[in-house]
């Protein structure tokens, strides 16, 4: 099942007008997909931003042409020379930023087009390294030749290529076999709730948790004017006005998501107007 699929099984469960993703899971992969339905859509862009967790099956010895278990082979090397010992060693070595090769068969787009869709047309594309953060990787557990990796890391980072380039570290090639996301953003596997288990009756985070942002306090003789993006000088709405934060009324609805632009003044990011019919 496709993201885009799980969103639409996701709304019409719920019973919700519009939904939206906060994060493309590979097809074959499985855990956590944080979804916001309704109003909280114009917020799904904070969700993408957010750090993720995964549990991956990486197979030494075998690489593919999609860097995982659904892709043909394409190459084939000694793998026997991989201890544990070795393979702390190279996990250890990738923590911290370092820029990725993104894989041909990816969603990005280059000339308009995305990657998959060239790949599968038989084109191979330069693609512009890009800086990523890995901020943990953890062995699981080692049955040689399948390493399970515990990955935390920062937005737009490739598990397949990481396992991919911890591979050519080790001298030798592999492919991911398995992905778990355990975690996006605040959101963790144990919080998740089943697609088939999904009514409008299921518990929903409230918008205004949503984005993870300081909220300020909209006095009252300024909310028209909030609720109509008026621009406003930062400090007219409150003294020491965070870079980016979420404006909220007395009752703590959300009035919009704003940031402060280098002349003091108040940009709108999303307003929310319709949560005061």
């Amino acid at each position: 099942m496709t993201s885009a699929r799980a969103v639409d099984v996701a709304r019409a469960r719920v019973g919700a007008d519009r939904a939206g993703h906060g994060g493309t899971l590979d097809p074959l992969a499985t855990g956590v997909l944080a979804i916001a339905v309704g109003s909280a859509t114009k917020l799904a862009g904070f969700l993408l931003s957010d750090d993720k967790a995964y549990v991956a099956d990486c197979v030494f010895g075998v690489a593919t042409d999609t860097l995982d278990r659904a892709g043909a082979v394409v190459a084939e090397r000694p793998w026997q020379h991989v201890d544990e010992r070795a393979l702390l060693a190279a996990l250890a070595a990738r923590v911290g930023e370092q820029d990725q090769v993104p894989p041909m068969y990816s969603a990005i787009k280059v000339d308009g087009v995305r990657l998959h869709e060239r790949a599968r047309a038989g084109e191979d594309i330069d693609r512009a390294p890009r800086r990523v953060r890995v901020d943990a990787l953890e062995l699981v557990a080692w049955a040689p030749p399948r390493a399970r990796i515990a990955i935390a890391c920062g937005k737009g980072t490739y598990v397949r290529s990481l396992l991919a380039d911890l591979a050519a570290d080790l001298g030798t090639v592999a492919h991911m076999a398995e992905l778990r996301r355990t975690r996006a953003g605040r959101y963790t596997i144990e919080q998740a709730v089943p697609l088939d288990a999904l009514s409008p009756d299921t518990p929903r985070v409230p918008i205004e948790d949503i984005s993870n942002l300081p909220s300020v306090l909209v006095p009252e003789h300024e909310l028209r004017l909030v609720m109509h993006a008026v621009q406003l000088a930062a400090d007219r709405l409150a003294p020491a006005m965070p870079a980016r934060c979420q404006l909220v009324d007395a009752s703590g609805t959300l009035c919009a998501v704003v940031h402060v632009d280098d002349r003091g003044r108040v940009i709108y990011d999303r307003v929310f107007p319709e949560l005061f019919r």
